[in-house]
């Protein structure tokens, strides 16, 4: 894969770790942002602005680039427009959603169980081997993500009130699982290019869901603090994260590099109690132990060749 940021002394594994550590840490201050965005703008306005802000750093810095890597990325457009619609606008859809009705701490929590989507759905549609350990991993984790979409209270759970925000934001991690399963079939391009193309699919598939917020009476244009989150999650979990996050999957898998998601938990989790002064309670302690957990074993669980 061709490289387009090295630092001296790392080899190919301490480049993949070091981008996508950078990565999750982005990651984490999106759930941050998302939740410094409710009143200031609406989920649906801020994915559109999101994505145009980032074809506007792209046009500036990446036409060259896609320009020599288009026709190899022309016959599969159909296919790469489908990644970005589904990666990129969906899970940000009903991630900026959902965080309207649950917390910083949560949404980092439940991010946490992306990894075992992708190990799920490496199953199911590459028939890729599963161990006992990972198994294992598997079934802690979604306990976790039970834990803390019920809020630790047995009672929720039986008259399943969970919360909306919470399983809109499983769904969307599971739009993200399928997302990074794709990046297997990725293209020897440019990461610049390639990203340039599921951004642009990424704005596109944004317009008819801002058309339909419009046309809802549910849009909200954005304040002078809404601006300044859009400038901060364009360039930080929008535009960094995802050159890191496809540069880092592209050295080390698909396999190897979902785990590192184990981290947005992690930071989110610290971010949200120092920013936001959201409460961590208990369950929350005990969810996140169980994915991290969960994680943790089904990495261990993992054949040497996978």
């Amino acid at each position: 894969m061709n490289k387009f940021i090295t630092v001296p002394g790392l080899g190919t594994n301490g480049h993949a770790y070091l981008f996508l550590t950078m990565t999750t840490l982005c990651w984490g201050g999106n759930a941050i942002f998302s939740r410094l965005a409710v009143g200031e703008v609406s989920p649906l306005t801020l994915v559109t602005l999101r994505w145009a802000t980032v074809l506007l750093l792209l046009l500036a810095i990446a036409r060259k680039s896609l320009a020599r890597d288009w026709p190899i990325l022309k016959p599969r457009l159909g296919y790469f427009m489908a990644m970005g619609g589904i990666g990129f606008t969906g899970f940000n859809a009903l991630f900026y959603i959902a965080a309207h009705t649950t917390t910083a701490v949560n949404i980092g929590i439940i991010q946490g169980a992306i990894p075992i989507f992708v190990l799920i759905g490496a199953f199911l549609f590459f028939k890729s081997q599963i161990t006992l350990r990972q198994i294992i991993g598997v079934i802690l984790t979604l306990i976790g993500v039970v834990v803390v979409t019920s809020g630790g209270s047995f009672e929720k759970l039986a008259d399943l009130a969970v919360n909306q925000g919470d399983i809109l934001l499983l769904i969307a991690c599971m739009l993200y699982g399928g997302y990074t399963l794709a990046l297997r079939s990725k293209p020897d391009v440019a990461a610049l290019s390639f990203f340039s193309i599921l951004a642009i699919a990424a704005f596109l598939t944004s317009i008819p869901l801002l058309a339909f917020e419009i046309y809802s009476g549910a849009a909200q244009a954005p304040t002078t603090t809404g601006w300044m989150l859009i400038g901060a999650i364009a360039l930080l979990p929008s535009f960094l994260a995802q050159i890191f996050f496809i540069y880092g999957v592209g050295l080390i898998g698909p396999g190897r590099a979902g785990i590192f998601v184990n981290l947005v938990p992690i930071f989110a989790s610290l971010m949200a109690v120092a920013f936001l002064g959201e409460p961590f309670e208990i369950y929350h302690g005990l969810a996140l132990s169980l994915v991290l957990g969960g994680i943790w074993v089904a990495e261990r669980g993992k054949k040497p060749d996978s």
